[in-house]
């Protein structure tokens, strides 16, 4: 076990707490592994009846997952310990989606990548005054995995799309209108709410919905209808030809945004949200992720991402390839191409 992430029960419950402050509780390795023996330990224990997956304490719920490993890998080991990572963690994805028993996931924080991948597979989703949620894979040149494909695909009204594509962060009212939470509490209530749920974990739904009052008014009702408009289509051309003409102050501002995004995450995002759509099984959609994951971590944009973003912090990544017309079907059938049997991946 690791002390990156504390493990225990209180009575019928299981207890999941992220414990990498200084990371904003970012998943390692280790800790995908201990979480997921907990998980598969409380499966067969008759004892437990429900899980609650939080955060020890600071911003975090969960940032991310481990970025710098993922880059060391990419530029020094031809992906193979990333792409060990990505296996392992989509493991845990599916295994959380698949959980025969209700995990309660409070978001009280930033939520993002690898956090959204946990968080979202849980049958219960608080968020709160602190929640930030977002995919801000296309600003790193990655791509919005974890089980990205399935969840924004399924958001309705195109706002999947306009995640995937922009990294927008949403509060937990946003979350809570757009059915990526089920709750809202205010972050004050949660410590009484845990408590209630450990002491009767067969009212899980009524607890969280009895305290809350009205939550407050989600800004993001007020674009529903430009995100429809302008992300409408699948081809990432069209969507910003759509924003040229917009002619309001938010199509500006969201033409501006996609103008630092890397074309290749954008238009990888585009057909993932399209292809996963189609889809009935999640294993099926962490089959298709882990192959773009492979090709995607060795492809130039994501070392020259995570440099611009995260290690320089300079904000001025060369994307290769530069423009959206020069990503081409050809590249983008290669990066979506089956891998070789032995190297697919599989559930647990």
């Amino acid at each position: 076990m690791t002390d990156q992430v504390h493990i225990h029960t209180h009575d019928k419950v299981g207890h999941i707490s992220l414990n990498r402050p200084k990371a904003l509780h970012a998943l390692t390795l280790d800790m995908c592994h201990a979480i997921s023996a907990a998980l598969t330990k409380w499966a067969n224990d008759d004892a437990v009846e429900a899980v609650i997956l939080d955060h020890a304490e600071g911003r975090g719920f969960c940032a991310g997952g481990d970025i710098n490993l993922l880059r060391k890998s990419a530029l020094e080991d031809g992906g193979k310990t990333g792409r060990e990572f990505f296996h392992d963690e989509y493991q845990l994805n599916h295994q959380m989606m698949t959980y025969a028993k209700p995990i309660v996931a409070f978001m009280d924080g930033i939520t993002m990548g690898g956090g959204v991948g946990i968080a979202m597979p849980a049958k219960f989703r608080v968020a709160t005054e602190n929640t930030r949620f977002a995919m801000p894979e296309t600003g790193i040149g990655l791509f919005p995995d974890v089980g990205g494909g399935w969840h924004l695909s399924r958001l309705g009204g195109r706002l999947g799309q306009f995640l995937a594509l922009t990294g927008a962060r949403l509060d937990g009212a946003e979350c809570l209108w757009a059915g990526i939470a089920t709750h809202y509490l205010p972050s004050e209530m949660l410590e009484d709410a845990k408590a209630r749920i450990i002491a009767d974990p067969s009212r899980i739904s009524g607890i969280l919905s009895e305290p809350a009052g009205s939550p407050p008014e989600a800004r993001i009702e007020q674009n529903a209808d430009k995100i429809v408009k302008h992300f409408a289509a699948d081809r990432l051309e069209d969507i910003i030809a759509s924003l040229d003409a917009g002619e309001s102050d938010w199509a500006v501002k969201e033409r501006d945004t996609l103008g630092t995004k890397s074309p290749q995450t954008c238009k990888v995002a585009l057909r993932q949200l399209a292809e996963s759509a189609k889809l009935t099984d999640f294993a099926d959609n962490m089959r298709m992720e882990y192959r773009i994951a492979s090709r995607v971590l060795v492809r130039p944009d994501f070392a020259e991402g995570v440099r611009a973003v995260i290690v320089d912090k300079t904000h001025d990544p060369k994307w290769n390839p530069r423009l959206p017309e020069d990503v081409s079907d050809e590249l983008l059938d290669a990066i979506f191409a089956p891998l070789p049997a032995d190297e697919e991946w599989n559930p647990l």
